[in-house]
């Protein structure tokens, strides 16, 4: 991860349950969005797959794979620019991770 600051494909996303930023496909209800979620295996609360539960507090909102564009690691603390960083609007695979260049 020589840019951890950057929009990866989700194929290469953590399925170890850290918790990553991601961008959420736009769709009929609303735009791309970026949220905080982690692949959690199955539990009482649903199978295995992506949850975000920092959305929303007291709610767990699980997305489908085809719901999501690419992943971004957390940043550390002790950078300067704190701020969530803008979702994903490029063309899914060809600009995604330098390779459209």
């Amino acid at each position: 991860m020589d840019q951890p600051h950057r929009w990866r494909h989700m194929a290469s996303a953590p399925k170890n349950g850290d918790r990553i930023l991601i961008t959420i496909r736009p769709s009929e209800q609303g735009p791309s969005q970026v949220d905080l979620a982690c692949w959690s295996k199955g539990d009482q609360y649903g199978s295995e797959g992506w949850r975000a539960s920092d959305s929303s507090p007291g709610r767990i909102i699980e997305y489908s794979e085809p719901e999501l564009k690419c992943w971004m690691p957390m940043p550390s603390a002790n950078t300067d620019g704190l701020a969530m960083p803008a979702p994903w609007e490029g063309d899914d695979a060809r600009e995604l991770d330098g390779s459209g260049i």
